[in-house]
């Protein structure tokens, strides 16, 4: 059931910083709000991300903090969507200083700009601030306990920013599905990239995620930068996916060779880098605080719900297959139109 309001989101305060839109929630946020609020709205990636460009987009590392002082004493930002952070979760632990200075240090930085001008300031965090060991279904209130870098850098910026700063927004997202600004990060560019060049993708039988349509989740953060509430929330979506039946739905309605995916236990997958399992989120805080849903099942139709290992392997006449059917329904939401 679809379950959200007719009218369009309140209009955010204004101009809006969006950090991070090399990631799908930050690239997907930044063309919607850019979109809507030409010349508005500026976002920023990190200067070795040279194909990244276009108008509003500007170079600066998120914990280069005196570069960071300019482009607030520049623009006069009203509000900033946080989206920036390194998610890889194999060069995390490869890496934990690099991990601490994007995760961590680079929202050090941004609270050292925000908070004395009292800006309206939504963080986006993420599920694998647990470790998916239980039944998944997590509430807020859940005690944390990751068991990555990437997710124990994330922690640390969630404590920080409640400490620091009561007046702030932290949404906890699952696997925002949308389109990558290089093709091949996220969970479906990087999935189908494997698929068009006939090279295996091997995903988790009993990794499981609430992943978000990132048009649902452009228009709940617009909702929320607009308000003034505060504190933690859980925005994860109404559907529990395995990693394997992501894979497979991807596979079907992509049209791609079905011998192409592999499936495994997590425990067959070595320790590098450490995989969680249920991480599922209960959203029902939000939702109550909202009055509505604000996210549609991923995918939206339910006959695109994998019923068993196999199922991706199963091709109805008539069904309609295509790397070009696939971006219509599960990079967009089909009843958004955006």
């Amino acid at each position: 059931m679809i379950c959200r309001p007719a009218v369009s989101p309140p209009e955010p305060p204004l101009p809006l910083l969006i950090t991070g839109i090399a990631g799908v929630a930050g690239y997907n946020a930044m063309d919607y709000f850019r979109r809507k609020y030409p010349g508005r709205v500026i976002g920023i990636r990190q200067q070795d991300n040279l194909r990244l460009r276009g108008p509003g987009i500007v170079a600066c590392n998120i914990e280069d903090d005196r570069r960071l002082a300019r482009l607030f004493d520049r623009y006069r930002f009203a509000a900033v969507l946080h989206c920036a952070g390194n998610c890889a979760l194999k060069p995390c632990e490869l890496d934990p200083p690099l991990a601490w200075r994007i995760n961590f240090e680079g929202v050090l930085s941004v609270l050292r700009h925000v908070v004395p001008r009292g800006l309206r300031l939504v963080h986006l965090s993420v599920d694998l601030v647990f470790s998916g060991a239980g039944a998944g279904g997590y509430r807020e209130e859940a005690p944390t306990d990751p068991v990555t870098v990437y997710g124990k850098t994330m922690v640390a910026a969630e404590r920080v920013i409640l400490g620091a700063y009561p007046a702030a927004c932290i949404l906890r997202i699952s696997l925002p599905m949308g389109v990558s600004s290089n093709g091949h990060a996220g969970a479906i560019d990087w999935i189908a990239s494997r698929f068009k060049k006939s090279r295996p993708a091997t995903l988790y039988f009993d990794e499981i995620r609430t992943p978000t349509y990132t048009d649902c989740l452009n228009r709940l953060c617009e909702t929320m930068l607009a308000g003034s509430v505060c504190g933690l929330f859980h925005a994860g979506g109404p559907r529990q996916l395995s990693l394997y039946e992501i894979a497979q739905i991807v596979n079907r309605v992509g049209g791609y060779d079905p011998d192409c995916l592999q499936g495994i236990p997590r425990v067959e997958a070595g320790p590098m880098p450490p995989r969680a399992g249920n991480v599922t989120m209960d959203s029902g805080k939000l939702i109550r605080w909202l009055g509505y849903d604000p996210f549609d099942p991923w995918p939206l139709d339910d006959a695109l719900v994998p019923t068993h290992r196999q199922w991706h392997r199963e091709r109805p006449p008539g069904e309609p297959r295509s790397p070009e059917h696939l971006h219509q329904v599960l990079c967009l939401n089909p009843t958004r139109g955006e």
